[in-house]
């Protein structure tokens, strides 16, 4: 496929890029290693709304990420849903990745393009009002996480950002899809919404939740 081919089918009707924009429920899990339930679970999250799963755990080495990201892309394509490979571009070009993340600390987005070509949908985080900025302007960027709103253990040593970023940041209205992240859960999503967000990444709200399933699915009735 050429590069002007694979740019046009991520941005087709039902594409990657497409599909992501249409995305409000963003789930971030580990490998689920010592409950051994990963493939159960994903099923569970994705049945139940799930739009965008990533696997992210820095306990993993390489052999076994790649393993499981086979997994991770087997059932969502199941649930006709995007998975994203999260800091590792290698990972990422080695599994085709539809979605690929990047922190402000991890290899910068223009580059990750230049390793991986024009089909991934790349995401970056940020964690102020002026890297959002930056964000949204990058013609790299795909989507944009704006966090984390509250402290949260998945990313401990990080100061919380609070509800004032995420108003800020939607006042701009920005022209690229973007999600709020950092200790969304069901009791916070209504204050989450209010402060002008419309998709939202959760981790515990799900990983933890009794019913991983009926807890997706009760977070995406909310999004809409």
């Amino acid at each position: 496929m050429t590069t002007t081919s694979a740019a046009r089918d991520a941005a087709a009707p039902g594409g990657p890029r497409a599909r992501l924009a249409d995305a409000r429920l963003y789930l971030c899990t580990d490998a689920r290693e010592e409950r051994g339930d990963l493939e159960d679970f994903l099923h569970a999250a994705l049945a139940g709304g799930v739009d965008v799963v990533q696997l992210r755990d820095k306990s993993l080495d390489v052999a076994r990420e790649l393993e499981l990201q086979e997994l991770v892309a087997r059932v969502a394509g199941e649930h006709d849903a995007l998975w994203a490979v999260n800091d590792r571009a290698d990972v990422a070009g080695l599994t085709g990745a539809p979605v690929v993340h990047m922190g402000q600390r991890d290899l910068p987005v223009g580059a990750v393009r230049s390793l991986l070509g024009p089909g991934p949908v790349l995401g970056r985080s940020t964690h102020s009002a002026a890297q959002a900025a930056g964000a949204d302007a990058d013609p790299d960027v795909d989507y944009f996480c704006v966090g984390p709103l509250w402290a949260t253990p998945t990313k401990p040593g990080r100061a919380a950002v609070g509800l004032d970023l995420l108003r800020e940041v939607a006042a701009s209205r920005p022209t690229t899809p973007w999600f709020a992240i950092g200790g969304v859960d069901a009791g916070r999503l209504d204050a989450v919404l209010d402060a002008g967000a419309t998709r939202v990444v959760v981790v515990r709200a799900i990983t933890q939740a009794p019913d991983p399933g009926r807890a997706a699915r009760d977070l995406r009735e909310r999004l809409g």
